[in-house]
């Protein structure tokens, strides 16, 4: 499982999650690594491979409200406990799940889930986006994802550039949150600092 969005200052928090098993003989996506080494461009490319490795994965969300009421903590393990939650509303992965050894590695230090793993046995491993193939494969499924998503908010908020910054503290964005004032998907109490500039 890998978290993307987490230092954003708009947009829900993602965390992917992608199940693969170690003993099948097909070798990953050539260049699969973590999705922040890889340009926009080819973590596009390489997505449709990607899935097609994977047994199976999904993405949960922390939204902007319960980063802003509970947060960014406790709005990553909503995130991973929903995408675990859809892979165990499929049947066949959730037989896979309970049949298999199945481990949850998380990208850091620090384990978000807790006595939310279902379970399931977790460990923490710092750049474990560089060095694990499944939390690559997390990574680029959630940043992907979610880029997706924020290039669509772009259309509903276009002062804010979404579309290029992904809901980053880019240059351009502060400058139009300072002319403008945030919008309905901003972390607002992220945003002190830039407001005061």
């Amino acid at each position: 499982m890998d978290e993307v969005g987490r230092g954003c200052i708009a947009g829900d928090v993602a965390v992917g999650a992608a199940l693969i098993d170690l003993a099948s003989p097909v070798n990953w996506p050539t260049n699969l690594k973590d999705s922040k080494l890889l340009s926009e461009k080819a973590r596009e490319a390489i997505y449709p491979d990607v899935l097609e490795y994977v047994q199976d994965f999904a993405v949960g969300f922390g939204t902007v409200t319960e980063i802003e009421q509970k947060g960014i903590m406790s709005a990553l393990t909503s995130a991973a406990v929903r995408a675990l939650e859809k892979l165990m509303a499929k049947p066949e992965t959730l037989a896979i799940l309970r049949d298999s050894q199945v481990q949850i590695i998380l990208d850091g230090n620090l384990d978000y889930l807790g006595a939310k793993s279902f379970g399931f046995p977790v460990v923490t491993k710092v750049k474990a986006d560089q060095s694990c193939v499944s939390v690559a494969a997390a990574s680029i499924l959630a940043k992907v994802t979610r880029d997706r998503i924020m290039v669509d908010l772009h259309e509903q908020y276009p002062d804010f550039d979404l579309a290029n910054n992904k809901g980053y503290a880019s240059a351009k964005h502060r400058d139009s949150l300072r002319k403008l004032g945030a919008s309905p998907v901003h972390r607002i109490s992220w945003l002190t600092k830039i407001m005061k500039e």
